[in-house]
């Protein structure tokens, strides 16, 4: 592995300008390292209650594992968070309205890309949900330690860290397994992992399969009938495009040594099929290789942390098992992409004071995308030569940041960061797959292809604790992200080819352009957490958020000849990434009251979480795309020894601000009741339940356009205003045995 020259000056210049990195190697970033993070925000009460950031650790997740295989899914119930529909492994988390490569998004120290056109391989759908200990949410303003690159907030998802034996106690070993089963989908999976360690050195291991069919929806919601052209049956209720099959693998050496701690972890990934009911592709094969080298060093003056990454991912598109195949004599569309990611971050933390510590820190990552679709056929639409949607892509961000954190007194804390980024971005000349391509493309290389972009980010946090039983907190920040090589560099306005450009599942068609700017938010956030001493008995988190984006990327009508037409009727639109002034604005809520402790039942709490978002489009006035409508979940909790049962009761309004631009789907408001239960006998324990008990049918607001059958290709093969349905009745059951 190797950086390019100008990574390794810049590396050398950061690394000199800084004396308290000046003695360092690569080194990475283990699992605990974020805790001086949690630090800067909490005093009391505990992490996990601490306004604008929402910790989850293992205990919360393990009764969330056993329901779902899609790592993302892992974050329901958290304020203001909410999830864009995609395939069952592949869901992408929104905080606040901004989702997908607005959020700083960072996989047990690798912050990751999606290497697609329809963005299928989003960060978090490279881990397994059982392999996930601990997830981290900052909503809307980070810390810039933790931030850049990004304008929505940060989600940092870590595996377990190393264990080691304590010393002189021999050798540890620790193991666990698990399988599950879930009736809708006759979906079933196993994983397992497990640790050998003396006091020095730990080898660990986990891995995890999992496997689907369609889901159905709780009501019919088209006609029965073969799902395209020589294809099987499906079902009115049988949501298409949703089978998926998955299996992760990762190996971990760690060495602690004095005050030091290495962490050398290696992970591998094999998707073999996966549809997608919002996209007009399918993921049939996806691979991706791994290593991170993680190294912690505590110090009488601080402590230093770094990390060493690359990723590698090879991935196909093409039809799946519910999408017509032969267009003519073509065999399907073939379109396979390439990505590298390459990254080093380091940051070391100063003891100024007893009161104050200084953070600097250093980032570089460099990106390398190929996507290209091989000839099929024999017709001039997708042959003779290799169509080039993106060649020889590059996106290198180069960071720097210093943050100061001033602890005055036991009320008072503040945290104060500036973050500055250089972005590269870069891309070769394309063609088309004929001569009926050749205007677009020689217009696309007839221009420069590389862009600079020069960011700056700005964050500023105060805390107020006057008691116990109350905690203010107030956030302003803005925040910056360059446009991804999707946005600028693809190229063709020929509708085909555009459909297969959809980063959104709206089912629209896409063209890149290579006049975006950044997009700068600059948002203010306010926080009252009222509670009981020690948050144990009642707790109410109100959270009310402003952000203006200047250019946030939006899209307009392209104006194209192939195009221009086609946006003048009904149905689904080709559109062009622009830039546009909007706003986001709402608030998020949550509380909890334990309501009594009985010699029969336990402890018995009530939870409520609920979230409203608004975004517009300041030059135009329309609705931004895909906001979750007003939406809540409200829990009854029983817990009694080794035993715990869930009722919960999920709310959300019906969707009908659209954006008209993108012809959105409205969908109708619903509740969906839910049910789970634990029990812990022993080293095996057991979790049971039932999602959509009632098998109620809705459509998802951010599930996109259904186009998970029939002739997907063509812009008017698959019907408009079809909205993807949530999944009907599911009964689920998992057994894990630790030893």
């Amino acid at each position: 592995m190797q950086f390019r020259l100008r990574s390794l000056c810049f590396a050398i210049g950061a690394i000199s300008a800084t004396p308290l990195l000046s003695a360092l190697s690569f080194a990475g970033h283990i699992h605990h390292g974020d805790e001086d993070i949690q630090d800067i925000l909490v005093t009391a009460p505990e992490p996990s209650k601490t306004p604008g950031i929402t910790i989850i650790d293992d205990k919360q997740l393990q009764g969330k594992r056993a329901a779902t295989s899609d790592a993302a899914s892992l974050l329901k119930n958290i304020p203001g968070v909410s999830l864009y529909g995609a395939g069952g492994v592949s869901s992408q988390p929104v905080i606040r309205g901004l989702g997908d490569d607005r959020l700083r998004i960072r996989v047990d120290g690798m912050d990751l890309v999606s290497s697609c056109g329809n963005h299928m391989n989003p960060p978090l759908s490279y881990t397994d949900s059982a392999a996930v200990e601990s997830i981290q949410v900052f909503a809307g303003i980070a810390p810039v330690s933790l931030g850049g690159d990004s304008i929505g907030g940060t989600i940092i998802a870590e595996s377990p860290a190393p264990l080691f034996a304590e010393k002189g106690e021999g050798l540890l070993s620790k193991a666990e397994i698990g399988t599950f089963y879930r009736s809708n989908g006759d979906s079933q999976g196993v994983n397992a992992q497990g640790t050998v360690a003396n006091d020095a050195l730990s080898l660990r291991y986990s891995g995890a399969f999992a496997r689907a069919d369609n889901y159905s929806a709780g009501e019919d919601f088209k006609a029965a009938g073969p799902a395209a052209m020589g294809r099987d049956w499906l079902d009115g209720d049988e949501v298409g495009s949703t089978a998926y099959e998955t299996q992760n693998h990762k190996i971990g050496l760690a060495l602690q040594r004095d005050n030091h701690l290495f962490d050398l972890e290696l992970g591998y990934q094999h998707i073999p099929y996966q549809g997608f009911p919002n996209q007009r592709m399918d993921m049939l094969e996806n691979t991706s290789t791994q290593f991170v080298l993680r190294h912690n060093g505590d110090y009488a003056w601080g402590k230093v942390e770094s990390r060493l990454y690359r990723e590698e991912t090879e991935h196909e598109m093409n039809f799946g098992d519910d999408k017509q195949f032969w267009y003519g004599n073509a065999p399907g569309m073939p379109m396979e992409t390439e990505g590298d990611n390459t990254g080093l971050a380091v940051t070391a933390s100063y003891n100024l004071s007893a009161r104050d510590l200084l953070r600097l820190g250093g980032e570089i990552q460099q990106y390398n995308l190929d996507d290209w679709w091989p000839p099929s056929g024999t017709g001039m639409m997708m042959a003779p030569e290799t169509f080039w949607n993106i060649r020889d892509g590059e996106r290198d961000r180069y960071a720097l940041f210093g943050e100061w954190q001033a602890a005055w007194d036991q009320q008072w804390l503040t945290v104060v960061g500036l973050r500055h980024e250089t972005v590269e971005s870069d891309s070769g000349d394309v063609q088309g797959y004929s001569m009926m391509y050749a205007a677009d493309a020689n217009a696309f290389n007839a221009k420069p292809h590389d862009k600079t972009d020069q960011n700056w980010d700005f964050s500023a946090q105060l805390r107020f604790t006057p008691d116990a039983r109350q905690t203010y907190e107030a956030g302003i920040a803005r925040k910056t992200r360059s446009p991804n090589l999707y946005e600028r560099y693809t190229w063709s306005t020929m509708g085909m080819a555009m459909v297969m450009v959809n980063t959104a599942g709206d089912g629209n068609g896409y063209v890149g352009n290579l006049a975006l700017e950044p997009e700068i938010a600059h948002t203010l956030s306010l926080s009252a957490d009222w509670h009981d001493p020690g948050s144990e008995h009642w707790q109410l988190l109100v959270t009310p958020f402003y952000t203006l984006v200047d250019d946030y990327v939006d899209a307009t009508p392209c104006t194209a000849m192939m195009c221009m037409a086609a946006n003048a009727k009904p149905g689904f639109r080709y559109l062009t990434f622009s830039n546009d002034d909007a706003e986001l604005y709402g608030v998020d809520l949550s509380a909890f009251r334990h309501l009594a402790t009985l010699k029969s039942l336990g402890d018995v709490q009530v939870k409520a979480v609920a979230s409203y978002v608004k975004g517009e489009n300041n030059r135009t006035g329309d609705n931004l795309y895909n906001i979750m409508p007003l939406n809540g979940t409200f829990t009854l909790e029983q817990s009694k020894g080794n035993w715990s049962n869930t009722v919960e009761w999920q709310l959300v309004s019906g969707k009908d601000d659209t954006s008209a631009t993108r012809n959105e789907i409205a969908t109708a408001g619903y509740g969906l009741l839910h049910l789970r239960s634990s029990y812990t006998i022993h080293a095996v324990r057991i979790d049971a339940g039932v999602e959509n008990v009632l098998d109620k049918g809705y459509a998802l607001p951010l599930g996109g356009a259904y186009v998970g059958q029939g002739m997907t290709m063509s812009g008017t093969g698959v019907p408009w205003g079809v909205a993807v349905r949530g999944p009907g009745r599911s009964l689920y059951a998992g057994v894990n045995y630790s030893f």
